[in-house]
C-alpha cells in the first residue's frame, strides 16, 4: 500500500459485506471480498465510512443494476504484468465472461494463461476490477477470492441486468 494517510471501511452489498481502503486522495487501494479481519489488513489505516462513501455509493448502484462500470481511481500495487492483466480485466464487458487463455492472447502472451490466472488471483481490487468475469476455458467457474457462490451470484446478477441469459460463454 502507498505511504501517507489511508482509510478503510466495511462496504455493505446485497452480496455480503466487503471492505475497502482508499488513500488520502480517495484512490482505491484495495477491495476485499470478505470483511472479516479487515481491521488487521492495514493496521495504520483509519476506519472512516465518510472517506469510503464514494465506494459505498458505487457499490449500491451496482447492486441496484444502475452501474455497469466503476468510476473510481485505482492505485493498486503489483508487478507490471499484473497491472496489465488488471487493466485488461477492466475491458471485459459487463455481463460477459472470458477465459484465462483468451485474456493471455489479448495481452500478446498466448502461452501465459497460468500467469494471467496468478495475476487475476492476486487482484487487490476484487469486484471493481472484475476478476469474477474470468472463467476456465471449459466454461467452469474457477477459483475466486470471495468463493465460487459469490462469483456465480455476481455473474448471474450482471447477466440479468444486461438482459442476457446466464451463460458462462456470453
Amino acid at each position: 500500500m502507498t505511504n501517507g494517510k489511508r482509510y478503510w471501511a466495511p462496504i455493505k452489498s446485497r452480496f455480503g459485506t466487503f471492505a475497502a481502503w482508499v488513500d488520502g486522495e480517495g484512490r482505491l487501494l484495495r477491495f476485499d471480498l470478505r470483511a472479516k479481519g479487515a481491521e488487521k489488513v492495514d493496521p495504520e489505516a483509519e476506519r472512516n465510512e465518510r472517506k469510503l462513501a464514494p465506494v459505498q455509493r458505487q457499490i449500491d448502484e451496482y447492486d441496484a443494476g444502475k452501474r455497469r462500470e466503476f468510476n473510481l481511481e485505482r492505485d493498486a500495487d503489483g508487478p507490471e504484468f499484473h497491472q496489465q492483466v488488471w487493466d485488461a480485466l477492466m475491458e471485459i464487458p459487463y455481463g460477459e465472461t472470458t477465459s484465462y487463455g483468451a485474456l493471455a492472447k489479448k495481452l500478446g502472451a498466448p502461452g501465459a494463461a497460468r500467469a494471467v490466472g496468478v495475476a487475476n488471483a492476486q487482484n487487490p481490487i476484487g469486484l471493481v476490477v472484475p476478476c469474477h468475469r474470468v472463467i476456465g476455458s471449459d466454461g467452469s467457474l474457477t477459483g475466486y477470492g470471495g468463493g465460487l457462490p459469490l462469483k456465480r451470484a455476481l455473474l448471474e446478477h450482471e447477466a440479468r441486468v444486461a438482459g442476457r441469459p446466464f451463460d458462462l460463454f456470453a
